[in-house]
């Protein structure tokens, strides 16, 4: 592909500021004004030149132009080379982290925020259930053959889960003895996996407690482990947009907030590639009809690749301003997570 002179850089820079900025195709004349200094004429040839490129296109003959996926693309990748926040900034983005209590809410809280700081919507996808740390595991007798299954995460995150299991509080107090050996410092997906293990083991099939124990402990890391939760904050951020004020384009839209797997698919496929990733237009499949673009980074959950973080736009968003936010919330949400978590011990795996 043929490099861009600076000068056809400069002017599709500025076409791209300019249809960011009001969502309207530009013209020659708009661009004269903002401070290239051409004539409208010479600025007509270099547009041209650029839709022939491909990083423009003309809706209508006596329309102006309009930035491409392709446009986007290079813009973008230019620009994550250099714009970063403040230390102002960050400490802004840091402090308003430290309001947000840890609980159940906080990937909804962190939605809200980012969607406050970016202008469009968020979303927040929480770290698969398998990568979490347990901190503790109990067993309450609730009816006859049934038991209540506490599950508590070094991250605050509870679970409850109702198992079947005839089991007395004497039992129950051996199996909570022998499973605080283990659990802690591991994650479920880890456990599960430890627990299948040790039930194939002769020993423990010859010991009952021990059976009970890791029959138990399996059950209840099995049923929390479930796939990740997805937020999304600001929808209505979105639905003026003129993008989607077409009866069309509003229902592509909303279909595409509504299908949270095939968001989750597009952020798993960028944590894979870690940093921060932007996904603009038909690089994001039909999700909108190619409309929409996302910007996404993830976030560490004890030391492990943990959950996504990003935000959900058109495609002509402010990326010089989204980007750097999106990953300084990344980063915020790592910190966080680490702060309100308890160092934790690892195991030898062959301890029966």
């Amino acid at each position: 592909m043929a490099e861009l002179s600076p000068r056809g850089k400069q002017i599709l820079y500025a076409c791209i500021t300019e249809f960011v900025a009001t969502g309207e195709p530009v013209g020659s004349r708009t661009l004269s004004k903002r401070g290239i200094e051409l004539s409208p004429a010479s600025i007509r040839n270099v547009l041209s030149d650029l839709e022939e490129l491909g990083y423009l296109h003309q809706p209508h003959t006596s329309a102006g132009r309009v930035p491409t996926d392709k446009a986007f693309r290079l813009f973008i990748d230019a620009m994550m080379e250099v714009r970063q926040l403040t230390d102002a900034e960050n400490a802004h983005i840091m402090h308003r982290f430290a309001e947000i209590e840890p609980g159940p809410n906080f990937l909804r809280e962190t939605g809200k925020l980012l969607s406050e700081l970016t202008g469009t919507a968020a979303v927040v996808v929480s770290p698969k259930a398998e990568t979490m740390t347990l901190k503790h595991l109990r067993f309450i007798r609730t009816l006859p053959g049934e038991v209540l299954a506490v599950v508590v995460m070094t991250n605050g995150t509870v679970q409850n889960r109702f198992l079947k299991a005839e089991v007395n509080e004497d039992e129950l107090q051996k199996v909570h003895n022998l499973l605080d050996d283990v659990i802690e410092g591991r994650s479920l997906g880890e456990l599960r996996e430890l627990f299948v293990r040790r039930l194939q083991s002769e020993r423990v099939q010859a010991d009952d407690v021990k059976k009970r124990a890791f029959e138990l402990g399996e059950a209840a890391v099995s049923a929390a482990d479930k796939g990740a939760d997805v937020v999304i904050e600001g929808r209505a951020k979105l639905l003026g947009l003129p993008e989607f004020s077409a009866a069309a384009g509003f229902k592509d839209l909303v279909s595409a907030l509504d299908e949270a797997e095939a968001i989750v698919r597009l952020l798993d496929a960028t944590l894979e590639a870690g940093g921060t990733t932007v996904v603009v237009g038909r690089e994001a499949g039909d999700l909108a009809g190619g409309l929409l673009a996302i910007v996404g980074a993830s976030y560490r959950n004890q030391g492990r690749t943990g959950g996504w973080v990003g935000v959900i736009g058109p495609t002509r968003m402010n990326y010089p301003k989204v980007v750097p936010l999106v990953t300084a919330t990344a980063n915020a949400m790592s910190s966080f997570i680490e702060r309100r978590s308890e160092p934790h011990t690892r195991h030898n795996d062959d301890d029966d």
